[in-house]
């Protein structure tokens, strides 16, 4: 989750806020918490694994970029 303000930059501030935390717990012990997944890793293990590996290197590059970002509009 994260908020973009414009106003904030006339104030000086970052505009741009993030308020979650960065991932500290197993991509995959969250995902088999869902039914979806955990049958899917039932029914084709093999594909499971490649796509939960996949999904997990995206979101860590989302989240990457998104503090990126908050760094670009750090005021100067």
């Amino acid at each position: 989750m994260f908020r973009f303000d414009p106003r904030l930059a006339e104030q000086g501030k970052n505009p741009l806020s993030i308020d979650s935390k960065a991932p500290s717990a197993s991509y995959n012990d969250f995902i088999m918490g869902e039914v979806r997944y955990s049958s899917l890793s039932l029914s084709f293990p093999d594909r499971a694994k490649e796509l939960f590996e996949a999904a997990e290197r995206e979101a860590m590059q989302r989240y990457e970029m998104l503090v990126m970002q908050k760094e670009m509009f750090e005021p100067k």
